[in-house]
């Protein structure tokens, strides 16, 4: 899985962090997304999912094909 996130686009809610907060972070001047580990272990692809099902902003961007070795 590799993920991509808008940063333009980006409200700051937070909900990405409460869902996967060891991919996602809040930047500490704005609160934009922040995104860590663009590709996350597989036994965090759930979580990272659920992330981006509820980002009210829509800025977190999937690719499901496996990470190249």
């Amino acid at each position: 899985m590799r993920v991509r996130v808008d940063q333009d686009k980006c409200c700051g809610a937070g909900s990405c962090v409460l869902s996967a907060p060891e991919v996602f972070d809040q930047d500490d001047e704005d609160g934009l997304v922040l995104l860590l580990d663009p590709h996350p272990p597989a036994d965090l692809h759930e979580a990272v999912r659920e992330a981006a099902a509820v980002c009210p902003a829509e800025v977190i961007v999937l690719d499901q094909t496996e990470r190249p070795a």
